[in-house]
Formats: C-alpha cells, sequence, structure tokens
C-alpha cells in the first residue's frame, strides 16, 4: 500500500487526525512583513478546508498582521468547533521590528502565550502546543529543557493535551522526552532522516513546515516530470512525496486562497507508484 494512502495519524495515541492539513500563517498575511488579508478570506478558506475533510488546523498567535489573527479567524469561522478538529499552536518566538519571529520570548513568559492562545481560540484546552525553538535558522545549539518544563506543568495543569517541540535537532528531541511525553515533531523539512526514523518509531508526529518551500521556488525539474505524467501540479507532487516519505508525516500547506486550497487538498487523491518515487528521489 503506498504511503499517501495512509489517510489517517493517531496524534499522542488518542487523537485521530487526517494527515493532511492545513497550516493557517498565511490566512492573515502573505508574509510576515506583508500587509494583511482581508478577514473575509480567510474565513471563507477555513470553512472550505474542513468541508473538505480536513480536521488539523496548525496555527499560533504570532500569525497575523495588525488587527487579522489567525486564532480570531478560525474561531469566527469554525465555532462551536467540532469534535473531531484538532488545532495544534505553538509559542516561544517573539517577533522581532519587521514581524518575522527572530527572536525568542524567556520561560517566564511562556504561559501567558499559552493563556492567549487560549482565550483567542476561545478553548479550555489546547489539543497540541509546540514549543518553537530558535529563529528562522537550524534547529540546534541550545537546551530546550526550562522552557519545555514550563509548557510541561502547564499540561500537568490540564490546559495542554499533548506536546510538541519545533525547529529542533535529536539532541533536543531527547531533551524535551525525558522532561515530558512529545507528540509531534515540527522541523522545516524532512532532511534529517535519523530524526524522522526515530519519530516514526516512537509513535511521533514529524510535521513539516513550509512543506511548499515557504515562498520559495520548487524543484521544478524534479516534480515536473512526475506532475506531468500524473497530470498533477508541481505543488500536489510536493505535498504527496511528503506524505509518502513516512506515515508519521503530516502535511499541512497553508494558503489564503480558496483556488489553491482545493488545489493542494487534491494531493490526498495522487498515487504514487516506485518509478515516481524514483524519480522524486533524483
Amino acid at each position: 500500500m503506498s504511503l499517501v494512502t495512509i489517510e489517517t495519524f493517531s496524534l499522542g495515541g488518542d487523537l485521530t487526525i487526517n494527515r493532511l492539513g492545513f497550516g493557517a500563517m498565511r490566512l492573515a498575511m502573505g508574509t510576515f512583513d506583508g500587509p494583511p488579508r482581508a478577514p473575509e478570506s480567510g474565513i471563507a478558506v477555513l470553512r472550505r478546508a474542513v468541508e473538505l475533510g480536513v480536521n488539523h488546523i496548525d496555527t499560533a498567535g504570532f500569525y497575523g498582521r495588525g488587527a487579522v489573527r489567525a486564532n480570531e479567524l478560525i474561531r469566527t469561522a469554525l465555532t462551536p468547533y467540532r469534535d473531531d478538529l484538532v488545532i495544534a499552536t505553538k509559542v516561544g518566538p517573539l517577533p522581532g521590528p519587521t514581524g518575522v519571529p527572530s527572536e525568542q520570548v524567556p520561560p517566564d513568559q511562556l504561559r501567558g502565550l499559552v493563556e492567549a492562545d487560549l482565550r483567542s481560540l476561545g478553548l479550555d484546552r489546547l489539543d497540541l502546543v509546540y514549543l518553537r525553538v530558535g529563529g528562522m535558522t537550524g534547529p540546534g545549539g541550545e537546551s530546550i529543557a526550562e522552557r519545555f518544563a514550563v509548557l510541561a506543568e502547564l499540561r500537568a495543569e490540564g490546559l495542554i493535551r499533548h506536546l510538541g517541540v519545533s525547529n529542533v535537532d535529536a539532541a533536543q528531541l531527547a531533551e524535551a522526552r525525558a522532561i515530558a511525553p512529545v507528540a509531534a515533531v515540527q522541523n522545516r523539512h524532512t532532511g534529517d532522516m535519523g530524526l524522522l526514523a526515530e519519530c516514526e518509531e516512537a509513535g511521533i508526529a514529524y510535521v513539516p513546515y513550509f512543506p511548499l518551500g515557504g515562498g520559495g521556488p520548487l524543484d521544478a525539474d524534479r516534480l515536473g516530470k512526475v506532475a506531468a505524467r500524473l497530470g498533477a501540479t508541481t505543488a500536489q507532487v510536493q505535498i504527496a512525496s511528503l506524505l509518502a516519505k513516512s506515515p508519521s508525516v503530516l502535511a499541512i500547506p497553508g494558503t489564503g486562497s480558496l483556488d489553491h486550497l482545493e488545489e493542494n487538498l487534491a494531493a490526498h487523491d495522487l498515487s504514487l507508484g516506485d518509478e515516481d518515487l524514483s524519480d522524486l528521489r533524483g
């Protein structure tokens, strides 16, 4: 069976979610330093995503420009929430002057960020909270124990159901797992196959952020050959290729466009054969 046809994942062992979800960053803005989008477009995208079967939405309190905030759009569009809807958020980054989350908050500010997410989303408990480590650079090089321990305390209090870590290396993941169970890892891509294998073995979700390049170009040569063969777009093949890497991978492509939403979620129907996977590996 193709891994793409394995449709669901058991997050934390008790939340069944579809492996193709939705990232909320672009609901409020095209880029971190760009102008805000019209709230009505974000609300329409969210409602359509849920109609099309999305039950995993990835968001953050710092996703927004001005008065347009992703969390508020989610609450407006989707409350009362469906019982099977899982909302993941992340805390830790501190936006710099341009809006890019390039700094980090100290441990004593994490509780306030979690409580702010609870209020803005209209929830009593958050399904999944990631500790986002570092700025926009790659993972590694610092201890995360003190900050992750704060989130573990909030989990013990019942404010958080499951914990995750984002932008981490294997040592940081091990540090977190020694403090509390880790349900998900969110890193930029699946280039660290060792870390991906560790997640798969442990039943931890691996959630690549910027699954469509984060505004950068996709590998048109590698993806285009497969896309032409399947009658698909390069974005669809990119999403399908991520899902094909491991049954632990969850894809969260984001957009502020209804047309792009429909295109991205149609990747669910792609079936990659051996020839396709060989071409994608280059």
